[in-house]
């Protein structure tokens, strides 16, 4: 039982642990600000990327800025903004997306506006659906020793724009966001990833929330903890990876990249949640290019036991979904986190109360610039900390410039919509 707790403890507690503690007073909300203004030194391009033949939007699909280290991410709606510094008007944006092919346009054609972007899904020729690894348990054998070749091995400096959302049913009841800087270790660092806040906002609506204060815990931290390329414990260590099976599910392309998609769940003998899910994986690197998982919550006590740090007496809370994304972004031949994001439904149980709640929390991160690092890790009070709650860490803001020329990833509309309901209550 000490073991099966020491695993528990070790290897979940980075997924952006959930606390919820019981409202002493109502704490009034703080207006969040929204829109953007063009700055003279960058110019703003905006856009849809979908399929080229169902209009589907292409959710997360990666922008970045050619030649450059700039980028950022479209929403789960496929828009995105991206912020360009002038002295770069003359390249191209380049749009990816997993199994479609890469489009690169100048960004003269993209100023004119009305900027819809249809990708074409890649087909893979029956040669090559037919060949496959012959033994699954050995591809992720490689993918796990070549990290150290794959991955940067430098120490790197990034921007990143952070996002977490709580929603009480439909209703968005909180909304926190951050312009974050984050020093990351090489790959083949034992070192923990650190970050710093620079900036950020808040809007929490406590009159939506009854009697709870329902509050993230871990932010940017936690999102970082998901690279699970440099942090491998999270899913495949050396003493966690047998407790997983192994398959190949089917092949993709990226453009002229084939990538094995490898699917992996626990052995039935396992008796601790674990994940299940895709890797995708470079056929010539055999670098993991993209990750989409879930844990596996069906022991919900076991579960709540990983998620919740803290609940109202009168109350059972347990998750009941969850799912995960982990995106990596390639440049000279080595790869590195590129997006990040977390989704976990709660439901709270209410002892004499016929009705349930639901709640459903969001948080993500895109990586929008980086470069090598040369300076020294922050100071330690300077860090964000495992045990972070944004909330608390941030100001309200009412400033239509308040990003400034920072990339962010553009609200969905259901996240707008809110934010105009807060503006007018005002």
């Amino acid at each position: 039982m000490k073991t099966k707790v020491k695993l528990v403890g070790r290897y979940f507690s980075h997924f952006g642990a959930i606390s919820m503690i019981l409202a002493i007073s109502f704490i009034s909300s703080i207006a969040y600000a929204s829109g953007e203004a063009e700055s003279s030194e960058t110019t703003h391009i905006s856009g849809v990327v979908a399929d080229s033949k169902s209009n589907d939007p292409l959710a997360f699909s990666t922008i970045t800025l050619a030649g450059t280290h700039i980028a950022t991410v479209c929403n789960s709606d496929g828009e995105f903004t991206l912020k360009i510094p002038n002295v770069h008007l003359d390249k191209e944006v380049v749009i990816s997306f997993i199994g479609y092919q890469t489009k690169s346009i100048p960004i003269s054609e993209l100023l004119k506006g009305s900027n819809q972007i249809l990708l074409d899904m890649t087909t893979v020729p029956l040669v090559e659906v037919n060949v496959f690894p012959s033994d699954p348990d050995l591809l992720i054998g490689a993918v796990m020793n070549r990290r150290d070749v794959n991955y940067n091995d430098f120490p790197t400096s990034k921007t990143a724009f952070y996002r977490e959302t709580i929603r009480k049913g439909r209703s968005y009841v909180s909304l926190n966001e951050a312009i974050v800087d984050i020093y990351k270790y090489p790959y083949n660092s034992s070192r923990y990833d650190q970050a710093k806040l620079i900036i950020g906002r808040k809007s929490t609506d406590y009159d939506r929330l009854d009697t709870l204060v329902f509050k993230l815990q871990g932010g940017p931290v936690s999102a970082l903890m998901l690279d699970i390329m440099k942090d491998p414990y999270t899913l495949f260590d050396e003493e966690m990876i047998n407790n997983y099976s192994f398959e190949m599910a089917n092949i993709t392309r990226v453009d002229d990249r084939m990538l094995y998609v490898l699917a992996f769940k626990p052995k039935p003998e396992t008796d601790i949640p674990l994940f299940f899910g895709k890797l995708y994986i470079d056929s010539e690197s055999l670098a993991v290019t993209s990750a989409s998982f879930n844990m596996d919550i069906s022991d919900r006590e076991e579960a709540a036991r990983m998620f919740i740090r803290r609940k109202p007496a009168g109350a059972r809370v347990y998750p009941t979904e969850t799912a995960y994304v982990v995106n990596y972004r390639e440049q000279n031949g080595k790869w590195f986190l590129g997006y990040t994001r977390a989704y976990v439904a709660f439901r709270v149980n209410w002892k004499r109360k016929v009705f349930n709640t639901n709640y459903y929390t969001t948080m993500e991160m895109a990586i929008t610039d980086w470069n090598p690092a040369e300076e020294r890790p922050y100071k330690p009070g300077d860090r964000l900390r495992e045990n972070v709650i944004m909330e608390d860490a941030v100001e309200g803001f009412y400033d239509e410039e308040f990003w400034g020329d920072y990339n962010v990833i553009e609200p969905e509309q259901p996240i707008e919509n809110a934010i105009r309901r807060i503006q007018k209550a005002r």
